[in-house]
């Protein structure tokens, strides 16, 4: 079991919660969320993502990533002009944040 914020990922039985929600996920949105939340903290590219999720060598679109990002972010309710889960690095990649981001893309100090 992997478990970031308030999102736990069951890895061998391809289940997600979002605190005591269940949420379901298509085969490409689980994997997705899994290739982000199993590097919780990191920015994963998008080149290995197309490589884990899609199992592409070759690049594309970025849209197979963003149409895909989007139906995740709405099914786990990250707004996407404010994230909290998941974040866009800009020129870098993504990013499962390991801590809940103000309106401000700032993490609050502990």
């Amino acid at each position: 079991m992997i478990e970031v914020q308030d999102v736990r990922l069951d890895p061998e039985g391809r289940r997600v919660w979002r605190g005591d929600r269940e949420i379901v996920l298509s085969r490409k949105e689980f994997d997705l969320v899994h290739a982000l939340i199993s590097r919780a903290g990191e920015v994963v590219s998008r080149e290995d993502l197309m490589r884990d999720v899609w199992h592409a060598d070759f690049w594309t679109s970025s849209k197979t990533i963003d149409v895909h990002l989007g139906w995740v972010r709405r099914k786990l309710g990250d707004d996407s002009r404010h994230p909290v889960l998941i974040t866009t690095i800009r020129g870098r990649g993504l990013r499962f944040e390991v801590g809940a981001l103000d309106l401000n893309g700032v993490r609050p100090a502990n």
